[in-house]
This record gives structure tokens, sequence and C-alpha cells, in this order.
């Protein structure tokens, strides 16, 4: 595999966080760390993920997590006769599980490849204090999840050392399981690289600049190239699964053949696909004959996609966000839906018949990691319990502009409490010209529906405009049970 490092972009946090509205996806981002660097001095007020923006670290307190009941679903793949099975887990994610280390330094590290992998390897020489230590990757994404009351589990590989066994705590806490994806017992007790946890190293210097480095930023290979199938124990976890979710970032850890095999299996066994390429996925439309015939796979099978407005045109080189998702809808087999998240503007649901689109939340942001995350276990949660779509795309921009309300990802994404208070008071980040400007074109071809403050005449009657009071009426009374009761209410 090409990992293809991105110039270093320098960045500075803000000061004193401002009111500004809500951005509910995360900067995606893999980078190249400048300068000269000096001795190590570790501090934990404020960190970084390579897969969103700045972040601080807050107290945790673990969330009771309770296995929902079996529903029906209208939007759960139909499996063939033969391989009808019982859905017992929500979701499933694959792959990317990663713990993040934030360490603040005097200096970032140079540019040079031999420099940067010297001096990773200095930081994972002796490890730093716990402290510093987050779950990453598709950590938060099942942590989000499985705090709004869905069951959840993780597929991948850790390895049998402190980070390894700080992730299966960490996700243990949350009520979510492990399945590991090697067979092998020597596989998982070796202490080569090739088998550990992946480490990804945040680092922070004192004007606030960031860089960031892994193991998986020096090698062609998956990190976890060693993984060439999918073991039975995988195969069962995925058949028992809704939805299984992946991201363009499982191709730094698993190569692209098992990528499709996982995908293959999902679709076999009814387990609906969900697909988040990030900012990856552009570079594998680019890369290796193998990342492309794989990342086409996963756009041509995945019953949901997930993207950006820049990521969707991207893939499609469509600037208009609509029509890059009908582009998308239209080359996929599967696809129900395809939803692209317009940062503060709010988001957006694509079907074949209707065009979905909801207004951000004002929120006061205190840092945008993990939110991204947070809004992809919401629209699972809307895609399994068949909620209308408007309601849906709300939710899941409340949950994340909860997370923005925090501090950090992994362990400190929102709780299902503080989703509850903010939609219990919320305020839209209205934006009528935008809307209209953007839905202008569309109006006479499908179905728009557009969340709005209060209701408003539609353009001639064509814009089918949903109270967010009819919405929150409809959302409360649900979550407020799987608050009470720890578990989904059917």
């Amino acid at each position: 595999m090409n990992h293809q490092s991105v110039a270093f972009k320098n960045t500075h946090f803000p000061s004193p966080p401002h009111h500004h509205h809500h951005h509910c996806n995360p900067i995606h981002s893999r980078l190249l760390l400048p300068s000269a660097f000096c001795s190590l001095h570790p501090s934990t007020t404020v960190t970084k993920s390579p897969r969103s923006s700045f972040t601080c670290r807050v107290l945790h307190t673990p969330l009771l997590n309770h296995p929902s009941r079996p529903l029906h679903t209208s939007n759960a793949t139909k499996p063939p006769a033969a391989a009808a099975s019982v859905k017992t887990v929500d979701v499933a994610t694959l792959g990317n599980l990663c713990v993040d280390i934030v360490l603040n330094v005097p200096k970032l590290p140079p540019p040079s490849p031999d420099a940067r992998k010297a001096f990773m390897e200095q930081l994972s020489s002796s490890p730093p204090d716990k402290r510093h230590w987050e779950a990453g990757g598709n950590c938060n994404m099942a942590i989000a999840a499985a705090r709004l009351g869905l069951k959840c589990i993780t597929i991948g590989h850790v390895g049998n050392e402190i980070y390894g066994k700080f992730l299966l705590d960490v996700l243990g806490d949350e009520g979510i399981d492990l399945v590991e994806m090697s067979e092998e017992t020597d596989v998982l007790n070796a202490p080569s690289s090739p088998y550990e946890t992946l480490l990804c190293w945040v680092l922070v210097d004192p004007s606030q600049k960031h860089g960031f480095c892994s193991r998986a930023d020096f090698s062609k290979e998956p990190a976890f190239s060693w993984i060439n199938t999918l073991s039975e124990e995988v195969k069962r976890a995925i058949k028992r699964s809704r939805i299984l979710f992946c991201n363009g970032y499982d191709f730094d850890e698993l190569s692209p053949n098992v990528m499709i095999s996982a995908v293959e299996y999902a679709v076999e066994v009814g387990t609906s696909v969900f697909f988040d390429p990030g900012p990856r996925g552009k570079s594998l439309l680019s890369g290796t004959v193998e990342e492309q015939k794989a990342i086409r796979h996963l756009l041509r099978m995945s019953d949901v996609l997930l993207l950006t407005a820049d990521e969707a045109e991207s893939l499609t080189g469509l600037a208009d966000p609509i029509l890059a998702g009908q582009e998308l809808l239209k080359e996929g087999n599967r696809a129900k839906w395809v939803v692209v998240k317009m940062g503060p503007k709010g988001s957006i649901l694509i079907t074949k018949s209707s065009i979905t689109c909801a207004p951000a939340f004002k929120v006061k942001i205190m840092d945008t990691v993990g939110c991204g995350d947070s809004f992809v276990a919401a629209i699972a949660f809307g895609f399994i319990h068949n909620i209308p779509l408007v309601t849906t795309l709300a939710f899941a921009n409340a949950v994340g502009a909860a997370t923005a309300m925090g501090c950090g990802a992994g362990r400190n994404v929102a709780t299902l409490k503080k989703v509850v208070e903010l939609i219990e008071t919320p305020d839209l980040n209205e934006d009528n010209k935008f809307w209209n400007v953007l839905l202008s074109d569309h109006l006479n071809s499908q179905e728009v529906t557009l969340l709005s403050k209060m209701v408003l005449n539609g353009s001639n009657g064509r814009v089918n405009h949903v109270t967010l009071q009819n919405v929150v009426s409809e959302l409360l009374p649900k979550l407020k049970s799987n608050q009470l009761e720890g578990t989904l209410s059917s």
C-alpha cells in the first residue's frame, strides 16, 4: 500500500472557546512533521486526533450499555433465505482500532522520513503516562453508538501489550466486545511490531501547531498485512450484526482483499454496510490496482455512504452535493442512503426518491474531535429503527453537536444525557438563502424535505417543511426511554 502523507499544515488552536456554529464533520488528515525537535514535555492540556481537529482531556464516567432487543426494520438488508440469521448486534466496526497518545513537545520533529521514524521510535521506547492515552479510530464510533443504546462490537486487532489491554479496558467499560481478527495464538502473543497495537502519536508544540506520526506512515504495506482471511469468528460477528461500519482508514491496517472479503460476506448474510471513505477515498481511487478495485467495490456495495461535501466532490467531480449524492446512488448496486455532511450548514440525506436537509444546531464549540464519528452513530440509530429521514438527520446533527460541546473523542464523546439536554433546548443555525439556492435546481425532480424552526410556505408548495418542534417531540420520548431503561424502545 502506498501511504502518502500530506504536507504539514500549521494549525493554531483557538484561544478561549467562542460561540460559533457546530461543524459536525471532523477534519481527517495524516500529516508530516516538520521543524527541529528537542526533548519531550508531556502535557494533557491539548490533544489532537489525525482524524479531526484539536481537543482537551476531561474526566470520564463510564455509561452502562445494555444489549438492545432484536427489532424489525425495513431498512435492514434482507438476506437470502439460506443466509437468514438472528441479528443480536446493532453495529460492528471493522478495523481502525488505535491508541492516540497526545504529547506536548518543545519543537515538532524534522520533515525527513528517516528523522521522523527515529523520533517515533524514541517516543515508543518508554510508554508515556496513561493520562496521555485515548482510544482512537473506530473506537470513537463504537463508543458513541453504545452510548445511544446500540449494542456494539469492534472487529480488529490489538496486541498483547499495555496499549492493547488499555483499549480492551476502555471498550469493556462501555459494554463493547472486541472480536480479534487473528486466529493464531503465537501472533497474539508476538512481541514484534507488526503485531502490536497501532499507535498514533499526536504532537503539539508551544505555539499549538500539531503533527502526527504512526508506523503506518513508514510502510507501503498495511500495518496488519499478515491478516489475509476472515476467521470463522469474524464471520459469525458480521453475520449477527445489523450494520458493518467501514471507513477509508481501514486500508491503513487491512489489505484491500480483506476489505472486499468483509463486505462481500456482509452482503451474503444480510448485514447492511455503512462506508465513510474520508479523505483516503480520493487517494485510494488513484492508488494501486488492488486499492482502486477495493474502494470501488465498497462504494458500489454499501447500503449507506457518508461523506463530507468535499469528499463527495472528489469522488464524483460534481460540486453540487446533491448531484454528487445522486451520482453515487446511481453507481451503487445497493445504496439506499447517501449522507453528505455540510459542516456548519448542516447535512443532507439523499435517497433515490427524496432529498432531506437539516440545518446544524447552534452550540458553543469546545472541540470538533469525534463529531463525525458521533454523527455516524446517530445515522445508524435512525437506520436501524426506521426513524423518519428528517428526524434521523436532525438527531445526527444533535449528537455531533453534543460531542462538539465537550472535549475530545474516545471516552469523551457525548453521552445520551448530553444529547437529551441539547434536544430539549435546541437552536438551529438556519440559513434559508443557502438552502433555497442549493435546492432550487432539484424541486421539480424529487420530494424535498427541510427541517425548519417554524412552518413556512415552500417554494410553490414544493418543499415539505418539518418543524423542529415536531422532530423534538418525536425524538425525546424514545431517547428518555433509552436513558431511563438502558434498552432500545421498539
